[in-house]
């Protein structure tokens, strides 16, 4: 059950919010709270879940500490989005998760490093690890085919099943009918928003991060982290086809589809990642909601290790470092894997729902 305290100051600040609102150029929050009058626990969850902690409305705000309203819409709605991932997790029983989850997904990630590792050595003993393989099947020679596969295909069906399950329960959650799902040209305006990040530009002046300073940096630098995803996750599928229905087993020439996407790929993490881990540490913890930053500062992190130790595996693919490096890298992805439908990745699922969800309303109150 969720905390009715923090749907009660949810309510408390957004009721303020709709009495005053000074801050309805800055994102999709403001419009969409001023369709209401009053607001539901639904309603209040799916506006947590638009907001996109530009952090604009709390510079901005004369309700703002030290005034007694103590206005701090983005530390509220940071709370409850938290709240919303307990609550939508599947299995249900992972909510648990969410609770000192940077903790816990350093530990995961750890555990799945040296599981890897020790498996490897046990089954493949020092000689095969520390030797030096080139050609063809020479990642498969370290770590064996069905090893490899195997495991993080079941692990994906499980991630996908469980971000599904957690999109619909937030779905549902929101008063969203399944009639509503197929509206298409919402999910088109979603989708470009996106791929704009169109709510991290504050309304074309960029967001107070780190500091009370407007910024385009912390856009950029999202920008980077999601088309470094992205370019990686094409990456493993053009390597998955290569392997599967070409038959060439990696490792690839450098100028080849899968490693051109994951080097490019993987830089725009390393950058985007390593300016966002700045950052953090540069900003202002006002606004911030301090059960969220392990969880976002751990997720960043290991990001960033997943895209170095691959970077480093490809550079170093040919001397007798490439068993460590592959094992390393392999265990950083088992731990992202792992992680994925229990920590801050889910933040864009439910994000997106909550994009679909204002790109409706917004169209049905323009018609």
């Amino acid at each position: 059950m969720m905390s009715s305290t923090i749907l009660k100051e949810a309510d408390r600040v957004m009721t303020i919010c709709n009495a005053c609102r000074y801050c309805e150029g800055f994102c999709a929050v403001f419009p969409a709270m001023e369709l209401r009058r009053t607001f539901s626990d639904e309603d209040l969850k799916y506006l947590a879940n638009l907001c996109h902690n530009c952090r604009d409305c709390y510079y901005a705000c004369q309700y703002a500490p030290p005034h007694t309203f103590a206005l701090n819409v983005p530390r509220t709605m940071a709370e409850l989005r938290l709240e919303t991932y307990r609550e939508y997790s599947w299995p249900h029983a992972m909510k648990s998760f969410f609770q000192n989850n940077g903790l816990l997904v350093a530990l995961i990630t750890a555990l799945s490093v040296v599981t890897v590792s020790l498996l490897t050595l046990l089954f493949q003993g020092h000689d095969v690890v520390f030797g030096t393989h080139t050609g063809a099947g020479a990642f498969y020679r370290v770590i064996p085919y069905a090893a490899m596969v195997v495991p993080f295909m079941a692990l994906a069906i499980f991630v996908l099943i469980s971000l599904w399950k957690g999109f619909a329960t937030q779905w549902r959650t929101v008063g969203g009918t399944p009639q509503e799902l197929k509206h298409w040209p919402a999910h088109r305006q979603a989708i470009w928003d996106v791929l704009r990040l169109k709510y991290l530009d504050g309304g074309g002046y960029g967001c107070n991060y780190p500091d009370d300073r407007f910024s385009m940096i912390r856009r950029y630098l999202h920008h980077a982290v999601f088309y470094g995803f992205m370019l990686c996750l094409a990456s493993t599928t053009v390597a998955f086809g290569y392997d599967h229905l070409l038959h060439r087993p990696a490792p690839y020439p450098f100028w080849s589809w899968p490693v051109l996407l994951g080097t490019l790929g993987g830089l725009a993490l390393l950058a985007g990642t390593g300016g966002l881990l700045y950052l953090k540490r540069q900003m202002d913890r006002d606004p911030a909601a301090p059960e969220t930053l392990d969880m976002d500062m751990v997720f960043t992190v290991l990001l960033f290790l997943t895209s170095l130790t691959g970077l480093l595996l490809l550079c170093l693919r040919a001397t007798p470092l490439m068993g460590t490096l592959l094992i390393v890298h392999i265990g950083f992805v088992l731990g992202l894997f792992i992680s994925m439908p229990y920590g801050k990745f889910v933040h864009g699922f439910y994000r997106y729902g909550a994009l679909v969800k204002n790109a409706i309303e917004q169209a049905r109150e323009n018609n």
